[in-house]
Protein backbone atom coordinates (compact mmCIF):
# COMPACT_ATOMS: atom_id res chain seq x y z
CA UNK A 1 0.00 0.00 0.00
CA UNK A 2 1.47 3.29 -1.04
CA UNK A 3 1.38 6.29 1.25
CA UNK A 4 -0.50 9.40 0.40
CA UNK A 5 -4.07 10.43 -0.10
CA UNK A 6 -6.36 7.41 -0.21
CA UNK A 7 -8.02 6.62 -3.53
CA UNK A 8 -10.87 4.89 -1.68
CA UNK A 9 -13.40 6.90 0.27
CA UNK A 10 -13.54 5.90 3.91
CA UNK A 11 -10.00 4.51 4.01
CA UNK A 12 -7.34 6.34 6.04
CA UNK A 13 -4.59 7.95 3.97
CA UNK A 14 -1.85 6.12 5.89
CA UNK A 15 -1.64 2.94 7.95
CA UNK A 16 -2.41 3.41 11.63
CA UNK A 17 -2.73 1.47 14.85
CA UNK A 18 -5.68 1.82 17.22
CA UNK A 19 -4.99 0.38 20.67
CA UNK A 20 -8.04 -0.53 22.76
CA UNK A 21 -8.69 0.07 26.46
CA UNK A 22 -11.66 -2.27 27.03
CA UNK A 23 -11.78 -1.60 30.78
CA UNK A 24 -10.49 1.98 30.65
CA UNK A 25 -8.37 2.96 33.63
CA UNK A 26 -9.73 0.18 35.85
CA UNK A 27 -7.14 -2.17 37.31
CA UNK A 28 -6.83 -4.79 40.05
CA UNK A 29 -3.52 -3.43 41.38
CA UNK A 30 -2.38 0.08 42.29
CA UNK A 31 1.07 0.75 40.80
CA UNK A 32 2.61 3.96 42.12
CA UNK A 33 3.88 4.99 38.71
CA UNK A 34 0.82 4.15 36.60
CA UNK A 35 0.01 7.06 34.29
CA UNK A 36 -3.51 5.76 33.61
CA UNK A 37 -5.08 4.77 36.93
CA UNK A 38 -5.59 8.36 38.08
CA UNK A 39 -7.48 9.23 34.91
CA UNK A 40 -10.48 8.30 37.07
CA UNK A 41 -9.94 11.59 38.91
CA UNK A 42 -9.61 13.70 35.77
CA UNK A 43 -9.91 13.15 32.03
CA UNK A 44 -11.84 9.87 32.32
CA UNK A 45 -13.89 10.67 35.40
CA UNK A 46 -16.74 8.15 35.11
CA UNK A 47 -20.21 9.51 34.52
CA UNK A 48 -21.79 6.11 35.06
CA UNK A 49 -20.93 2.67 36.41
CA UNK A 50 -19.71 1.23 33.07
CA UNK A 51 -16.83 -1.17 33.69
CA UNK A 52 -16.18 -2.67 30.25
CA UNK A 53 -16.62 -1.72 26.60
CA UNK A 54 -20.19 -2.53 25.56
CA UNK A 55 -21.12 -4.73 22.62
CA UNK A 56 -22.12 -1.86 20.32
CA UNK A 57 -18.83 -0.03 20.85
CA UNK A 58 -16.82 -3.22 20.45
CA UNK A 59 -18.56 -3.97 17.16
CA UNK A 60 -18.05 -0.44 15.85
CA UNK A 61 -14.37 -0.51 16.84
CA UNK A 62 -13.57 -3.82 15.17
CA UNK A 63 -15.63 -3.21 12.03
CA UNK A 64 -14.33 0.29 11.32
CA UNK A 65 -10.71 -0.34 12.38
CA UNK A 66 -10.42 -3.20 9.90
CA UNK A 67 -12.32 -1.42 7.12
CA UNK A 68 -10.60 1.99 7.33
CA UNK A 69 -7.01 0.75 7.71
CA UNK A 70 -5.14 0.42 4.38
CA UNK A 71 -2.99 -2.38 5.78
CA UNK A 72 -3.68 -6.01 4.92
CA UNK A 73 -2.51 -7.09 8.38
CA UNK A 74 -4.42 -5.57 11.29
CA UNK A 75 -3.09 -5.74 14.83
CA UNK A 76 -5.44 -5.43 17.77
CA UNK A 77 -3.66 -4.42 20.97
CA UNK A 78 -5.60 -4.70 24.20
CA UNK A 79 -4.34 -2.71 27.17
CA UNK A 80 -5.60 -0.95 30.26
CA UNK A 81 -5.86 -0.47 33.15
CA UNK A 82 -6.04 -4.24 33.20
CA UNK A 83 -7.75 -5.68 30.10
CA UNK A 84 -8.25 -9.19 31.53
CA UNK A 85 -10.87 -7.66 33.87
CA UNK A 86 -13.13 -7.69 30.79
CA UNK A 87 -13.19 -11.50 31.00
CA UNK A 88 -12.59 -14.26 28.48
CA UNK A 89 -16.15 -13.92 27.19
CA UNK A 90 -15.48 -10.35 26.05
CA UNK A 91 -12.48 -11.45 24.00
CA UNK A 92 -14.39 -14.38 22.52
CA UNK A 93 -16.91 -11.85 21.21
CA UNK A 94 -14.04 -9.73 19.87
CA UNK A 95 -12.59 -12.70 18.00
CA UNK A 96 -16.00 -13.55 16.50
CA UNK A 97 -16.34 -9.97 15.25
CA UNK A 98 -12.81 -10.00 13.86
CA UNK A 99 -13.61 -13.11 11.83
CA UNK A 100 -16.89 -11.55 10.67
CA UNK A 101 -15.29 -8.34 9.40
CA UNK A 102 -11.80 -9.54 8.38
CA UNK A 103 -12.62 -9.40 4.66
CA UNK A 104 -9.51 -11.42 3.81
CA UNK A 105 -7.17 -9.40 6.00
CA UNK A 106 -4.85 -11.09 8.48
CA UNK A 107 -5.79 -10.36 12.08
CA UNK A 108 -3.32 -10.35 14.97
CA UNK A 109 -3.98 -9.88 18.68
CA UNK A 110 -1.78 -8.84 21.58
CA UNK A 111 -2.61 -8.11 25.20
CA UNK A 112 -0.65 -6.30 27.93
CA UNK A 113 -1.38 -7.64 31.41
CA UNK A 114 -0.18 -7.51 34.99
CA UNK A 115 -0.81 -11.26 35.09
CA UNK A 116 -2.90 -11.49 38.24
CA UNK A 117 -5.91 -13.09 36.53
CA UNK A 118 -3.94 -15.36 34.21
CA UNK A 119 -4.80 -18.96 35.12
CA UNK A 120 -5.03 -22.19 33.14
CA UNK A 121 -8.24 -21.13 31.39
CA UNK A 122 -6.79 -17.78 30.32
CA UNK A 123 -3.53 -19.37 29.15
CA UNK A 124 -5.39 -21.97 27.08
CA UNK A 125 -7.56 -19.26 25.52
CA UNK A 126 -4.55 -17.09 24.66
CA UNK A 127 -2.63 -20.05 23.22
CA UNK A 128 -5.57 -21.32 21.18
CA UNK A 129 -6.08 -17.90 19.62
CA UNK A 130 -2.41 -17.03 19.08
CA UNK A 131 -2.30 -13.96 21.30
CA UNK A 132 1.04 -12.28 21.92
CA UNK A 133 1.19 -11.48 25.64
CA UNK A 134 3.10 -8.62 27.20
CA UNK A 135 3.64 -9.36 30.89
CA UNK A 136 4.57 -6.51 33.23
CA UNK A 137 7.48 -7.51 35.45
CA UNK A 138 10.03 -5.13 36.93
CA UNK A 139 12.54 -7.72 38.14
CA UNK A 140 12.94 -9.77 41.33
CA UNK A 141 10.30 -9.47 44.07
CA UNK A 142 12.07 -6.74 46.06
CA UNK A 143 12.22 -4.47 43.01
CA UNK A 144 8.89 -5.40 41.43
CA UNK A 145 6.90 -5.01 44.64
CA UNK A 146 8.36 -1.61 45.49
CA UNK A 147 5.92 0.14 43.16
CA UNK A 148 3.60 -2.63 41.92
CA UNK A 149 1.27 -3.65 44.74
CA UNK A 150 -2.31 -4.70 45.37
CA UNK A 151 -4.79 -2.18 46.74
CA UNK A 152 -3.96 -3.43 50.24
CA UNK A 153 -0.28 -2.56 49.72
CA UNK A 154 0.89 -6.16 49.50
CA UNK A 155 3.29 -7.27 46.76
CA UNK A 156 2.07 -9.22 43.73
CA UNK A 157 5.33 -10.58 42.33
CA UNK A 158 4.47 -14.17 43.24
CA UNK A 159 1.20 -13.88 41.31
CA UNK A 160 3.03 -12.64 38.22
CA UNK A 161 5.34 -15.67 38.40
CA UNK A 162 2.29 -17.91 38.69
CA UNK A 163 0.91 -16.30 35.51
CA UNK A 164 4.21 -16.81 33.73
CA UNK A 165 4.17 -20.50 34.64
CA UNK A 166 0.70 -20.87 33.09
CA UNK A 167 1.79 -19.01 29.95
CA UNK A 168 4.91 -21.12 29.55
CA UNK A 169 3.02 -24.36 30.19
CA UNK A 170 0.65 -23.56 27.34
CA UNK A 171 3.39 -22.17 25.09
CA UNK A 172 1.94 -18.67 24.85
CA UNK A 173 4.33 -16.24 23.15
CA UNK A 174 5.27 -13.83 25.94
CA UNK A 175 7.30 -10.62 26.13
CA UNK A 176 8.34 -8.81 29.29
CA UNK A 177 7.63 -5.12 29.85
CA UNK A 178 9.94 -3.73 32.52
CA UNK A 179 9.49 -0.18 33.79
CA UNK A 180 12.68 1.75 34.49
CA UNK A 181 11.90 3.97 37.47
CA UNK A 182 13.95 5.66 40.18
CA UNK A 183 14.19 2.33 42.04
CA UNK A 184 14.84 -0.18 39.27
CA UNK A 185 17.29 2.12 37.45
CA UNK A 186 19.94 1.34 40.05
CA UNK A 187 19.88 -2.43 39.45
CA UNK A 188 20.32 -3.12 35.71
CA UNK A 189 22.52 -6.21 36.04
CA UNK A 190 20.28 -7.82 38.65
CA UNK A 191 17.16 -7.20 36.57
CA UNK A 192 18.65 -8.41 33.30
CA UNK A 193 20.10 -11.60 34.76
CA UNK A 194 16.85 -12.31 36.58
CA UNK A 195 14.68 -11.88 33.49
CA UNK A 196 16.93 -13.65 31.00
CA UNK A 197 18.77 -16.11 33.24
CA UNK A 198 16.45 -17.16 36.05
CA UNK A 199 13.21 -16.78 34.08
CA UNK A 200 14.60 -17.52 30.61
CA UNK A 201 12.81 -14.64 28.89
CA UNK A 202 14.00 -13.76 25.39
CA UNK A 203 11.96 -10.68 24.45
CA UNK A 204 12.12 -7.61 26.69
CA UNK A 205 11.20 -3.95 26.49
CA UNK A 206 12.38 -1.34 28.98
CA UNK A 207 10.06 1.64 29.43
CA UNK A 208 11.17 4.77 31.34
CA UNK A 209 8.78 6.28 33.90
CA UNK A 210 8.61 10.08 33.76
CA UNK A 211 5.59 11.86 35.23
CA UNK A 212 4.73 15.26 36.73
CA UNK A 213 2.32 16.32 39.45
CA UNK A 214 0.74 19.59 40.42
CA UNK A 215 1.68 20.82 43.90
CA UNK A 216 -1.98 21.79 44.33
CA UNK A 217 -3.24 18.30 43.47
CA UNK A 218 -0.77 15.73 44.88
CA UNK A 219 -3.09 12.73 44.45
CA UNK A 220 -5.00 13.72 41.33
CA UNK A 221 -4.45 13.09 37.63
CA UNK A 222 -0.86 13.39 36.47
CA UNK A 223 -0.12 16.53 34.50
CA UNK A 224 -0.20 16.88 30.73
CA UNK A 225 3.46 16.60 29.59
CA UNK A 226 3.55 20.08 28.03
CA UNK A 227 2.02 21.94 30.96
CA UNK A 228 2.82 25.51 31.97
CA UNK A 229 1.88 25.05 35.61
CA UNK A 230 4.06 26.82 38.12
CA UNK A 231 5.71 24.45 40.56
CA UNK A 232 5.01 21.29 38.56
CA UNK A 233 7.30 18.64 39.96
CA UNK A 234 8.55 15.25 38.88
CA UNK A 235 7.09 12.35 40.81
CA UNK A 236 9.47 10.56 43.21
CA UNK A 237 9.51 7.44 41.05
CA UNK A 238 10.48 9.25 37.83
CA UNK A 239 13.85 8.28 36.43
CA UNK A 240 16.44 10.92 35.52
CA UNK A 241 18.05 11.04 32.10
CA UNK A 242 21.43 10.21 33.60
CA UNK A 243 20.09 7.20 35.52
CA UNK A 244 18.13 5.92 32.52
CA UNK A 245 21.16 6.21 30.26
CA UNK A 246 23.39 4.40 32.77
CA UNK A 247 20.77 1.63 33.11
CA UNK A 248 20.53 1.06 29.35
CA UNK A 249 24.33 1.17 28.90
CA UNK A 250 24.75 -1.47 31.60
CA UNK A 251 22.09 -3.70 30.02
CA UNK A 252 23.69 -3.24 26.62
CA UNK A 253 27.13 -4.26 27.90
CA UNK A 254 25.79 -7.59 29.12
CA UNK A 255 23.74 -8.16 25.98
CA UNK A 256 26.44 -7.28 23.45
CA UNK A 257 28.92 -9.50 25.27
CA UNK A 258 26.86 -12.69 25.30
CA UNK A 259 23.24 -12.42 24.12
CA UNK A 260 23.12 -10.94 20.61
CA UNK A 261 20.82 -13.20 18.59
CA UNK A 262 19.59 -14.91 21.76
CA UNK A 263 17.83 -12.15 23.67
CA UNK A 264 15.89 -9.43 21.86
CA UNK A 265 15.65 -6.04 23.56
CA UNK A 266 13.18 -3.76 21.79
CA UNK A 267 15.34 -0.66 22.13
CA UNK A 268 18.44 -2.38 20.73
CA UNK A 269 16.55 -3.87 17.78
CA UNK A 270 15.14 -0.46 16.86
CA UNK A 271 18.48 1.28 17.34
CA UNK A 272 20.05 -1.16 14.91
CA UNK A 273 17.30 -0.34 12.39
CA UNK A 274 18.24 3.34 12.69
CA UNK A 275 21.91 2.52 12.06
CA UNK A 276 20.86 0.61 8.96
CA UNK A 277 19.08 3.71 7.67
CA UNK A 278 15.69 2.10 8.16
CA UNK A 279 12.63 3.52 9.91
CA UNK A 280 12.49 2.02 13.41
CA UNK A 281 9.23 0.34 14.34
CA UNK A 282 9.26 2.03 17.75
CA UNK A 283 7.22 5.24 17.52
CA UNK A 284 9.47 7.21 19.89
CA UNK A 285 12.32 6.80 17.38
CA UNK A 286 10.32 7.96 14.37
CA UNK A 287 10.21 11.55 13.03
CA UNK A 288 6.46 11.78 13.76
CA UNK A 289 4.17 9.85 16.04
CA UNK A 290 0.54 10.28 15.04
CA UNK A 291 -0.16 6.78 13.77
CA UNK A 292 -0.72 5.12 17.15
CA UNK A 293 -4.09 6.16 18.48
CA UNK A 294 -6.18 4.80 21.34
CA UNK A 295 -9.86 3.99 21.84
CA UNK A 296 -11.38 4.18 25.31
CA UNK A 297 -14.09 1.80 26.52
CA UNK A 298 -16.83 4.33 25.69
CA UNK A 299 -15.59 4.63 22.10
CA UNK A 300 -13.75 7.94 22.47
CA UNK A 301 -10.68 8.24 20.22
CA UNK A 302 -7.53 10.01 21.46
CA UNK A 303 -4.34 10.97 19.65
CA UNK A 304 -2.12 8.65 21.71
CA UNK A 305 -2.16 6.37 24.74
CA UNK A 306 -0.01 8.94 26.60
CA UNK A 307 -2.23 11.86 25.62
CA UNK A 308 -5.64 10.88 26.92
CA UNK A 309 -6.57 14.44 27.86
CA UNK A 310 -9.60 16.49 26.78
CA UNK A 311 -7.54 18.56 24.32
CA UNK A 312 -6.42 15.38 22.53
CA UNK A 313 -9.86 13.80 22.12
CA UNK A 314 -10.62 13.45 18.40
CA UNK A 315 -14.15 12.05 18.46
CA UNK A 316 -16.05 8.81 19.04
CA UNK A 317 -16.09 5.65 16.96
CA UNK A 318 -19.87 5.37 17.20
CA UNK A 319 -20.69 8.90 16.06
CA UNK A 320 -17.73 9.87 13.84
CA UNK A 321 -16.09 8.42 10.75
CA UNK A 322 -12.89 6.75 11.95
CA UNK A 323 -10.87 7.46 8.80
CA UNK A 324 -11.80 11.13 9.07
CA UNK A 325 -10.59 11.23 12.69
CA UNK A 326 -7.30 9.54 11.80
CA UNK A 327 -6.74 11.95 8.90
CA UNK A 328 -8.02 15.03 10.74
CA UNK A 329 -6.12 18.28 10.95
CA UNK A 330 -5.94 17.87 14.72
CA UNK A 331 -4.24 14.50 14.44
CA UNK A 332 -1.89 15.67 11.70
CA UNK A 333 -0.89 18.60 13.90
CA UNK A 334 -0.28 16.23 16.80
CA UNK A 335 1.83 14.00 14.54
CA UNK A 336 4.04 16.73 13.07
CA UNK A 337 4.56 18.44 16.43
CA UNK A 338 7.12 15.73 17.21
CA UNK A 339 9.37 17.13 14.49
CA UNK A 340 9.56 20.46 16.33
CA UNK A 341 12.32 20.43 18.90
CA UNK A 342 14.99 22.75 20.32
CA UNK A 343 18.08 23.78 18.40
CA UNK A 344 20.21 21.44 20.50
CA UNK A 345 18.20 18.49 19.17
CA UNK A 346 18.22 19.69 15.57
CA UNK A 347 22.03 19.78 15.63
CA UNK A 348 22.53 16.58 17.64
CA UNK A 349 24.57 13.82 16.00
CA UNK A 350 22.14 11.21 17.38
CA UNK A 351 18.99 12.81 15.98
CA UNK A 352 18.78 10.15 13.26
CA UNK A 353 18.16 7.56 16.01
CA UNK A 354 16.52 9.61 18.77
CA UNK A 355 14.27 12.01 16.83
CA UNK A 356 13.85 13.99 20.03
CA UNK A 357 12.37 11.03 21.91
CA UNK A 358 8.78 10.59 23.00
CA UNK A 359 6.82 13.87 23.27
CA UNK A 360 5.48 12.56 26.58
CA UNK A 361 8.98 13.06 28.00
CA UNK A 362 9.47 16.55 26.54
CA UNK A 363 8.65 18.36 29.73
CA UNK A 364 11.30 21.09 29.88
CA UNK A 365 10.54 24.26 27.98
CA UNK A 366 13.37 25.76 25.90
CA UNK A 367 12.14 28.91 24.21
CA UNK A 368 9.19 27.97 22.03
CA UNK A 369 9.99 24.25 22.14
CA UNK A 370 10.01 21.42 24.66
CA UNK A 371 13.13 19.43 25.48
CA UNK A 372 13.23 15.77 26.46
CA UNK A 373 13.81 14.97 30.12
CA UNK A 374 15.84 11.91 29.10
CA UNK A 375 18.18 13.73 26.69
CA UNK A 376 21.31 13.13 28.78
CA UNK A 377 20.49 9.44 28.84
CA UNK A 378 19.88 9.25 25.10
CA UNK A 379 23.20 10.91 24.35
CA UNK A 380 25.00 8.56 26.73
CA UNK A 381 23.39 5.38 25.42
CA UNK A 382 23.67 6.14 21.71
CA UNK A 383 27.25 7.28 22.12
CA UNK A 384 28.02 4.12 24.06
CA UNK A 385 26.30 1.77 21.60
CA UNK A 386 27.45 3.50 18.41
CA UNK A 387 30.59 1.54 17.47
CA UNK A 388 28.88 -1.78 18.14
CA UNK A 389 25.77 -0.78 16.22
CA UNK A 390 27.93 0.34 13.30
CA UNK A 391 29.68 -3.04 13.31
CA UNK A 392 26.41 -5.00 13.40
CA UNK A 393 24.88 -2.83 10.67
CA UNK A 394 27.88 -3.51 8.45
CA UNK A 395 27.54 -7.22 9.14
CA UNK A 396 23.91 -7.16 8.03
CA UNK A 397 24.71 -5.16 4.90
CA UNK A 398 27.24 -7.83 3.98
CA UNK A 399 24.76 -10.61 4.76
CA UNK A 400 26.69 -11.76 7.80
CA UNK A 401 25.24 -12.38 11.27
CA UNK A 402 25.29 -9.38 13.63
CA UNK A 403 26.05 -11.79 16.47
CA UNK A 404 29.68 -11.73 15.27
CA UNK A 405 29.96 -8.54 17.30
CA UNK A 406 30.41 -10.71 20.40
CA UNK A 407 33.74 -12.02 19.15
CA UNK A 408 34.95 -8.61 17.95
CA UNK A 409 34.43 -6.58 21.11
CA UNK A 410 38.08 -5.91 21.90
CA UNK A 411 38.78 -4.70 18.36
CA UNK A 412 35.73 -2.43 18.34
CA UNK A 413 36.62 -0.97 21.74
CA UNK A 414 40.20 -0.31 20.69
CA UNK A 415 39.11 1.53 17.57
CA UNK A 416 36.76 3.61 19.67
CA UNK A 417 39.52 4.51 22.14
CA UNK A 418 41.96 5.42 19.39
CA UNK A 419 39.32 7.44 17.57
CA UNK A 420 40.54 6.23 14.18
CA UNK A 421 37.69 6.46 11.67
CA UNK A 422 35.38 6.02 14.64
CA UNK A 423 32.30 4.22 13.28
CA UNK A 424 29.94 6.13 15.53
CA UNK A 425 30.91 9.35 13.73
CA UNK A 426 30.90 7.75 10.29
CA UNK A 427 27.23 6.84 9.85
CA UNK A 428 25.53 10.12 10.77
CA UNK A 429 27.97 12.25 8.80
CA UNK A 430 27.64 10.21 5.62
CA UNK A 431 23.92 9.50 5.74
CA UNK A 432 22.29 12.32 7.70
CA UNK A 433 21.49 14.54 4.67
CA UNK A 434 19.57 11.70 2.98
CA UNK A 435 17.84 10.74 6.24
CA UNK A 436 16.77 14.37 6.78
CA UNK A 437 15.35 14.42 3.25
CA UNK A 438 13.35 11.22 3.91
CA UNK A 439 11.99 12.59 7.18
CA UNK A 440 11.12 15.94 5.61
CA UNK A 441 9.16 14.24 2.81
CA UNK A 442 7.33 12.04 5.32
CA UNK A 443 6.36 15.02 7.48
CA UNK A 444 5.25 17.05 4.45
CA UNK A 445 3.00 14.18 3.43
CA UNK A 446 1.32 14.21 6.84
CA UNK A 447 0.78 17.97 6.68
CA UNK A 448 -0.86 17.76 3.26
CA UNK A 449 -4.55 18.77 3.36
Amino acid sequence: MTKGKSAIKGIARMPYHLMAKPTGFRCNIACDYCFYLEKAKGSLRPGNDQRVMDDQTLEAYIRTYIRTNPLEEIEFSWQGGEPTLAGIGFFEKALTLQRQYAAGKKILNSIQTNGLLIDGDWARFLARNNFLVGLSLDGPAALHDTHRTANNGKGVHHLVLRALEHLKRHKVETNILCVVNATTASQPEEIYHYLTGELGMRFIQFIPAVEQRSPDNPTGELLHPQNEEQGAALTPWSVSGKAYGAFICAIFDIWVRSDVGKVFVQLFDNTLSAWLGQKPALCVMQPTCGQNLVIEMNGDIYSCDHYVYPENRLGNVRSDDLATLVDSKAQRSFATAKAKFPHVCAQCEWRFACQGGCPKHRIHRQGSHWHNHLCDGYQAMFGHMAPYMAFMAEQIRNQRPPSAVMSALSTIRQKGVEGKNSPEKDWPVKNWPEKKKQDKNFIAELRAP
